[in-house]
């Protein structure tokens, strides 16, 4: 793709850099014309040329009628469209595969990424950093169970795997070299957000603000955000199977403390007691194994996943697409 030449400071004309914008959407037609706009003008404010790869991710309104008839009165604007609703993570990575740009910005549909910090993220990475996060100052625009959910799962998935995901979004820059990296990695299970920090390329952290929704309501609620932390955490580490075995051996322990007061009772000719005591430990040791056959059916389940090589997505439908030119 040829397109406009800036001058370097040594006075040499150097060709703009393509940076991509990816925005994985479901239901968010009324918002889209504004938000692509607001996101093209702000990437070319950098000396930099525009590519929108908007990914309709089997929407049941007119997304991908209203995305054609953007795509067609601007070049700088592509889609592409799933056969059916495959989730928030297979949308980004059919984005990132189908993107063309040397940078790659991966940023919600809804309007609450705003496009006036791209500008800071181009910026950076210019700077010679791989990787650009953009870090939420706050959380206003969530319900108090929400916020409560997601901080809880970043501290945890953190604590977990090593990996800083502290008030972390999807609104991120990445190189070409690290959506490339990215793109090569062999698991179904894609964590874009975890993935794309646990990959250690050097890194930046912008924070932003987190704009009002630009029409409708959050389509994640709480429990869609309960099973992804699960389905994630799952899939990235095995610590939930070590603490089931640190489990084991507390109880363990438990066990042979309570089996040598019951023998020193019985050696000594006291009455044996504490049959309330037995029956709690007996509860308690249930539902830890319980819990434990359903974390290791979970890692079970994530195998099966694994083993089919399922694609990650299907594509229906492209506009312009990058593959063609």
């Amino acid at each position: 793709m040829s397109g406009k030449r800036v001058s370097s400071p040594t006075g040499t004309s150097q060709p703009e850099p393509l940076v991509s914008v990816v925005i994985p959407a479901f239901n968010e037609s009324s918002g889209l014309e504004r938000l692509s706009s607001r996101v093209i003008e702000a990437v070319e404010s950098c000396a930099c040329q525009a590519e929108l790869v908007v990914v309709d991710d089997g929407s049941t309104d007119d997304t991908w009628a209203r995305l054609r008839q953007l795509s067609a009165a601007d070049a700088r604007i592509r889609g592409v469209s799933l056969a059916r609703n495959f989730g928030k993570e297979a949308a980004v990575l059919a984005g990132l595969d189908e993107a063309c740009g040397e940078a790659v910005i991966v940023m919600d549909g809804d309007g609450q990424h705003p496009p006036e910090q791209l500008p800071a993220m181009i910026e950076a990475w210019r700077a010679g950093v791989d990787i650009v996060e953009g870090v939420k100052k706050s959380r206003a625009d969530q319900s108090w169970p929400a916020r409560l959910a997601s901080r809880l799962f970043n501290r945890i998935f953190t604590r977990l795997t090593g990996v800083d995901l502290t008030e972390a979004a999807d609104f991120r820059l990445l190189s070409r070299c690290a959506v490339d990296q990215l793109l090569e990695l062999p698991e179904r299970a894609f964590f874009f957000r975890g993935l794309s920090s646990w990959m250690g390329y050097p890194t930046a952290r912008i924070e932003f603000e987190t704009a009002p929704r630009d029409s409708g309501q959050s389509k994640f609620g709480l429990f869609d955000l309960a099973r992804y932390a699960l389905r994630n955490t799952i899939a990235f580490t095995s610590a939930p199977l070590q603490l089931v075995t640190l489990a084991g051996l507390i109880f363990a322990l438990f066990a042979v403390l309570l089996g040598l007061q019951t023998l020193w009772q019985w050696y000594s000719g006291q009455a044996v007691e504490g049959f309330t005591t037995v029956i709690l430990l007996l509860l308690i040791h249930g539902s830890v194994v319980m819990i434990a056959l359903g974390v290791i059916g979970q890692y079970i389940a994530q195998i099966h996943h694994e083993v089919k090589k399922r694609p990650h997505f299907i594509v229906k439908d492209r506009l312009r697409s990058g593959r063609d030119s």
